[in-house]
């Protein structure tokens, strides 16, 4: 996961904060119940990008060649894979 659980809840508290704040909120609930939500919601987002990562590394590291992370040869295939993997994923 790249973002550290405080720097979710601070996300999830601007996003929360933004969304009582607006003229027409469509906010009707419960403010903790949505900062649950958003939280839910935001560390489902990262953890299925981490499973896709992992899953277009593997594929990377099946190559016959040797591909060296970072190379721009590795960025190209990375973006592509990734791409594949989200879009199969129906992201």
């Amino acid at each position: 996961m790249k973002l550290s659980r405080e720097k979710i809840n601070h996300l999830t508290n601007l996003i929360v904060k933004d969304l009582e704040e607006w003229r027409d909120s469509p906010l009707t609930g419960d403010p903790q119940e949505v900062r649950v939500n958003v939280m839910r919601a935001i560390t489902n987002e990262l953890m299925i990008d981490d499973e896709i990562e992992e899953e277009v590394r593997r594929t990377l590291s099946s190559y016959s060649s040797r591909l060296v992370e970072g190379s721009r040869d590795w960025e190209i295939l990375f973006n592509k894979h990734y791409e594949q993997e989200a879009r199969r994923r129906g992201l």
